[in-house]
């Protein structure tokens, strides 16, 4: 018996790092998982993996800043798994290390597509979260909690997920849906960027942890979205959770 037997969910960005790590866990806990992302190729290789440990889920691609193919696919989430019980918001993208002055119009749009694509998909499964009290999970990022310097667009736009999440979290208790925030240090193709192009940066970023490890997508933060979205996170709705091995300690 798993956590989440018998459950239907839809993670966004899954074909690679953080999100491939959350569609795993939730797989391995019972979930029937939908593979969401911009490239079809990187998607079917998670639910190629998912199939492998026993799990099963359905590939799409999606470019969720698009609202007309978001509907498209949450249609047909619906259609093929019969409903959607979880809703993991993590595709973002942006153009790091880009000091504030030099942050451009631009950067700040490619940047607010993760923003849009986690409003867009909260809109069109809301009325399946609200008929199965689902459970909604936005990436947001230590960058914003704490300005991280070279990261200004990237900040703005996880800012505003977790600005969205919390009128959510307090317009949507009424129907038994909980929104949480999930803020990550783990292993992921842009940690692996910044430890090609930045020397020492991850290492310093590491050595500010209080566990002095960069955590596992997975093992770290798959298992607590999966403990979240089981029935012993009901009660948990409105907060942010750092799964970062406590580099950022709020009091």
């Amino acid at each position: 018996m798993g956590l989440l037997d018998g459950k239907a969910a839809v993670v966004t960005g899954a074909g690679q790092g953080v999100g491939r790590g959350i569609a795993l866990a939730l797989a391995r806990e019972g979930a029937t998982v939908a593979v969401i992302g911009r490239t079809l190729a990187k998607c079917e290789r998670t639910l190629a993996e998912i199939e492998a440990a026993g799990g099963r889920g359905i590939a799409l691609a999606c470019k969720v800043n698009h609202r007309d193919e978001v509907d498209t696919a949450v249609s047909e989430v619906v259609a093929v798994l019969g409903g959607i019980d979880i809703l993991v918001n993590n595709a973002h993208t942006s153009r790091p290390v880009v000091a504030f002055e030099e942050t451009t119009d631009k950067d700040m749009a490619i940047a607010m597509q993760g923003f849009h694509g986690a409003f867009y998909l909260m809109q069109a499964c809301f009325e399946q979260l609200k008929a199965r009290r689902g459970k909604v999970f936005n990436l947001g990022s230590s960058a914003g909690i704490r300005g991280d310097a070279g990261f200004t667009s990237y900040a703005a736009g996880k800012e505003a997920i977790r600005a969205i999440s919390r009128v959510a979290a307090r317009e949507w208790g009424v129907h038994g849906i909980t929104v949480n925030v999930i803020c990550p240090f783990s292993d992921s193709p842009g940690i692996e960027y910044m430890i090609e192009n930045v020397p020492g940066f991850i290492d310093g970023l590491t050595s500010e942890t209080m566990l002095k490890r960069l955590g596992s997508s997975e093992l770290d933060v798959g298992r607590t979205v999966a403990f979240l979205a089981s029935d012993g996170g009901s009660y948990i709705t409105g907060q942010t959770i750092n799964v970062d091995g406590g580099m950022v300690i709020v009091p």
